[in-house]
């Protein structure tokens, strides 16, 4: 969601500006506006829509300066507008400041400003901040934005520039991310490091209540308490080009054939020569499971569609009861987790504030803590005891295929992991497993080859208003997953349910004009499937099956099917969602949608 940029050097500071939000393009947004320090005044350009607008108009009016601020702004109070886009001014642009998050108390702050006859000209919570500073202002920018910081309430990544003080730009975080990049002269504030990869590869990370005084040729940290602190810079190593489309029309599509490569490396890193599994930096030992009776999983959107698959990997290998909960509700259903519970938290982005804000609760109520992500010094990582890190590399797309996917291999491998320690699984079945899973980056290309007939498929859906998908046990989490893809980037309507279920009511929908997909890779269950393929086929449903190569049956009950190799159960699931990524994508370009950055959506959702 909203992306950050900010500029002090020697350079022009537009330029920069332009280049990182453009490279922050797939965090989602609805407008986009710079500020710059230009002959003693800080002159705002800001305009509705894409960059190409706010381009437009630095076309016909150009800012010139070596300090400035830009942002792109996806809505929460104030619809999409060139008034409600950031930056924001006080009354005369004396402070200007770009915000991520939600000031949680500004209906409280704009009354008191108003009646002391403060103007404002938005309708967003983030303008009170700067009308707070204008207010504040004592004539020390450090002093004023302390005092500024030490009223409001929320989650925010703040930025202010003052007119006072040109050479300075000020910056502090709470809850949503910020880095900045150190360069020679010149340095840079983003919300994310795309946006400075093609200028630095230092960059500090930035930690709640931190904050930074930065110049071109100095930063300087303060802590919570205003005491000056000292920073690890961190090396960035991956390329900018990890972030470009790489020939593939639209990043969606490179990133579900980068999946091979991410499942194999995120495979590679945990693994044993002897094929047992190696978390070693978590520091677990036999007994450390001892004093634990229940695990709680908790994410949000794909990630909690991960969560559930993890929860009959867990059950089934650690012997330990699993509650998936959304993120969103678990802090306000009074929750039983207690100091013998072990919070997973999984989010792609490491940032997703719902999640981010369900660990903090869990923690607070007692329990131990381990985030999966693919995020490196996120906010989820850093607030979590223990981190596992997946392979996925930069994932550009809103829709998420490869962070997905390697979720689910970690997930796994921590399964067998604590199944290890807690010797509730055969180290034969381990290795099992572990063989099945080196070999799946071969097993995913074989799928790929699946990506002409998926197009042709697509081609029959692009009318469909409503479309269904079926399945049992850990097919019907796939299923969940498959139908969010479809609907988040084709906007048909698409929906899942246990198969099982169809009898209690969903048959009731189904028509000759409803397409479903179901999926069938659970041997226990493929009788059971087979029945429910039936139900639906005798009201007039085409049904497209996703079935094992070798499964003779699915066939003689679907109207089509897709094939995957035979696998391990616990790895047929991502084998099983490479069609429905593909089904999606093509579906979604055939009706001539941007599938990198579907309407509504954004890549980090960092606001609740």
């Amino acid at each position: 969601m909203c992306g950050i940029v900010g500029y002090v050097g020697s350079g022009e500071a537009s330029e920069f500006l332009i280049d990182g939000l453009r490279r922050l393009e797939y965090r989602g947004y609805d407008s986009a506006g710079i500020a710059v320090y230009e002959n003693g005044k800080i002159q705002i350009e800001k305009k509705k829509g894409g960059l190409a607008n706010l381009e437009a108009v630095l076309k016909e009016h150009p800012l010139h300066g070596h300090i400035g601020i830009g942002h792109t702004r996806w809505a929460t109070h104030g619809k999409p507008s060139d008034v409600n886009a950031h930056p924001h001014g006080d009354c005369h642009n004396h402070f200007v400041i770009v915000h991520n998050g939600i000031i949680e108390n500004y209906m409280t702050l704009k009354k008191e400003l108003i009646e002391k006859g403060h103007v404002f000209k938005s309708e967003t919570d983030t303008e009170v901040v700067a009308h707070l500073a204008e207010e504040l202002d004592d004539g020390n920018f450090l002093s004023t934005v302390r005092k500024v910081l030490a009223k409001i309430e929320g989650s925010y990544s703040l930025v202010f520039m003052d007119d006072s003080d040109p050479d300075t730009i000020i910056c502090t975080k709470k809850d949503n991310p910020l880095i900045i990049g150190l360069g020679k002269g010149e340095n840079f504030i983003a919300s994310d490091i795309p946006a400075v990869i093609n200028r630095t590869r230092q960059i500090y990370i930035m930690n709640d209540y931190e904050l930074a005084v930065v110049k071109k040729d100095s930063i300087t940290f303060y802590d919570h308490d205003d005491k000056e602190i000292t920073k690890e810079i961190h090396e960035v190593t991956w390329s900018a080009e990890a972030a470009e489309k790489g020939g593939y029309p639209h990043f969606m599509l490179k990133e579900i054939y980068e999946q091979p490569k991410a499942i194999h490396d995120t495979v590679q890193i945990y693994l044993n020569k002897d094929g047992s599994v190696n978390f070693k930096d978590l520091g677990w030992t036999e007994d450390c499971f001892d004093d634990i009776d229940h695990i709680l999983i908790t994410a949000c959107g794909t990630a909690y569609h991960a969560g559930l698959v993890a929860k009959h990997y867990i059950e089934r290998f650690v012997r330990i009861p699993v509650s998936v909960e959304i993120a969103s509700e678990y802090r306000y259903s009074n929750p039983l987790t207690t100091s013998k519970t072990l919070c997973i938290v999984v989010s792609q982005s490491g940032e997703t504030i719902d999640t981010l804000a369900a660990l903090k609760e869990a923690k607070r109520l007692g329990a131990k803590s381990l985030a999966v992500t693919n995020s490196i010094s996120s906010s989820i990582a850093r607030e979590s005891d223990n981190v596992i890190y997946t392979m996925a590399g930069p994932e550009i797309a809103v829709a998420s295929t490869k962070a997905y996917t390697t979720q689910l291999v970690a997930l796994l491998l921590l399964a067998l992991y604590m199944g290890q320690l807690r010797k509730t699984v055969k180290p034969e079945l381990v290795k099992e497993i572990t063989d099945a899973l080196k070999d799946l980056p071969k097993q995913i290309e074989k799928v790929l080859k699946e990506n002409d007939y998926m197009a042709e498929v697509a081609e029959r859906l692009i009318k469909a208003h409503d479309i269904f998908y079926l399945g049992r046990s850990i097919d019907y989490a796939i299923a969940m997953e498959g139908a969010l893809k479809l609907k988040e980037v084709s906007y048909i309507h698409a929906e899942a349910y246990a198969a099982g279920e169809l009898k209690h009511g969903t048959l009731a929908l189904i028509t000759e004009d409803t397409p479903v997909i179901a999926v069938a890779t659970q041997d226990n269950v493929s009788s059971k499937m087979y029945s429910n393929i039936e139900e639906v086929r005798a009201r007039g449903a085409e049904v497209l099956g996703i079935g094992y190569e070798d499964d003779a049956e699915i066939g003689k009950y679907t109207t089509e099917t897709v094939r995957i190799p035979r696998v391990d159960p616990f790895i047929a699931p991502i084998l099983s969602v490479i069609p429905m990524q593909l089904l999606a994508y093509y579906t979604s370009i055939k009706r001539g949608n941007n599938v990198d950055k579907p309407r509504n959506l954004a890549k980090s959702v960092t606001v609740e």
